[in-house]
């Protein structure tokens, strides 16, 4: 063989070995979660930052949460991919039906003993294989997972005011500088808005429409930081929500449901949380449950369940912690147990199925398409999404990748697939080495 022809061929097939740089690297992830953002929430609102996301990345028309559609279930399903009856967060509110326990929604972010049954969050399974996370003021950020807490967890001060422009700002300046400065992986950034609007002035009222011109503001702020920092072509980003928002029918329009009125529930009922929306459950006194049940079946505007009878749809009928009794109001209907104390203009937590219940998706960085509108899907499927981007391999979950593949750009490397940096570069080059190689050994047997 020619000295020369050696050579070549031993470059060759040194290089089929080496990994390429721009295989090699794995991009980042920032998950952004505007707690209350209704599917339609930018179509009576000039929104042009949001606009022009769905024109450089990718749009859905609009997501399906889980049931139920609080915040709490909602974002533990995102973050772990598991349905409710597997993750086991059933409220927003921590409870224990044994002792009448009830803890208010903030306060149990950072109560492990509500998060940590078993279903591993994003984060936790990130770290596990070498990444580095935070969670900023999202939802189970907070808890401990069999002991283990997520890198970085900042939790929200009870009573912090949710809608400060300005401080919107510089969280998104700490986050991208926790991506170029401390080489963050994965970091999940939560906002309150427009949920909180969306509560007290209800889903049609001017402040909602004012509030989601904040959101796109801080959208194009967000984009202006990306470049900022440098992140443009290894940051992709997940803009998603947790549940909509629907105007609540007050008096004297509509006549309030008071459960009371039709059974007594200090006599029938020894736990309850009723007075929270369109979602109610209930734990009957012994001997007592077919009672109950019978007596709410006569509640007008809504539906009871025995949890073991729930449509296996809901995919709650497993939960060891719910109650045996569940409630739920039809849309824009109110529980109230005893008496009207429920003030809320706008509430969530009914049927996923409703449309005033669907949520936004948006998704935009070097691994997704553009311009490219995604059919609806379940939230659940987030999950897999994400461990894709981030080239890692999912925990159990119940999501698909089928959902939302379709939506990448490029091949990103399987997460069951060995990690570019260790393996010797994508199959890909490999391919395109090999043949080479072929063709100038051809070549040279010619000559």
């Amino acid at each position: 063989m020619r000295p020369q022809l050696f050579l070549v061929i031993t470059a060759i097939v040194c290089a089929i070995g080496k990994p390429l740089s721009k295989a090699a690297t794995r991009n980042k992830l920032l998950l952004i979660s505007f707690d209350g953002f209704r599917w339609d929430y930018d179509q009576d609102v000039d929104t042009p930052n949001l606009d022009q996301l769905a024109a450089d990345g990718v749009k859905a028309k609009y997501i399906t949460p889980p049931m139920l559609t609080m915040t709490s279930p909602s974002h533990f399903t995102t973050i772990t991919g598991r349905w409710v009856e597997d993750h086991e967060v059933v409220h927003n509110l921590m409870f224990d039906q044994k002792t009448n326990l009830k803890v208010p929604h903030k306060e149990t972010l950072k109560r492990s003993e509500w998060w940590d049954n078993g279903a591993l969050p994003l984060w936790i399974t990130a770290q596990n294989q070498g990444l580095k996370t935070a969670s900023f003021f999202y939802p189970g950020g907070g808890a401990n997972y069999s002991g283990q807490a997520v890198n970085r967890a900042l939790l929200q001060e009870l009573g912090h005011p949710d809608d400060n422009e300005t401080e919107w700002r510089e969280n998104i300046d700490k986050v991208m500088s926790w991506f170029s400065d401390e080489d963050f992986d994965l970091v999940t950034l939560y906002y309150g808005e427009p949920d909180n609007v969306g509560h007290a002035k209800g889903p049609d009222h001017p402040d909602r429409k004012e509030i989601i011109r904040q959101i796109d503001r801080t959208i194009g702020y967000l984009r202006e930081a990306i470049d900022r920092h440098n992140l443009t072509d290894s940051l992709n980003v997940i803009i998603s929500s947790d549940h909509g928002m629907t105007t609540v029918k007050k008096q004297p329009q509509v006549d309030e449901i008071i459960l009371n009125k039709y059974l007594n529930l200090i006599k029938l009922a020894s736990f309850e949380i009723l007075d929270y929306g369109g979602f109610g459950i209930l734990t009957p006194k012994p001997g007592k449950e077919q009672e109950v049940f019978d007596a709410l079946s006569n509640v007008p505007n809504i539906t009871v369940y025995k949890k073991n009878e729930i449509p296996e749809s809901f995919h709650l009928a497993k939960s060891e912690r719910l109650p045996p009794i569940v409630i739920i109001a039809d849309l824009g209907f109110n529980l109230n147990s005893r008496f009207i104390v429920y003030v809320n203009k706008g509430d969530h937590g009914f049927y996923n199925t409703e449309m005033d219940m669907k949520t936004i998706f948006r998704a935009f960085g070097p691994s997704f398409k553009k311009n490219y509108l995604s059919e609806p899907f379940d939230s659940i499927h987030i999950y897999p999404l994400m461990c894709k981007l981030l080239q890692i391999e999912p925990a159990p979950h119940n999501g698909s990748l089928s959902m939302t593949e379709d939506m990448l750009l490029t091949l990103v490397t399987p997460s069951s697939s060995p990690d570019p940096t260790t393996t010797g570069g994508s199959q890909e080059a490999r391919l395109s080495v090999a043949l080479l190689l072929a063709l100038l050994l051809s070549m040279f047997t010619v000559l």
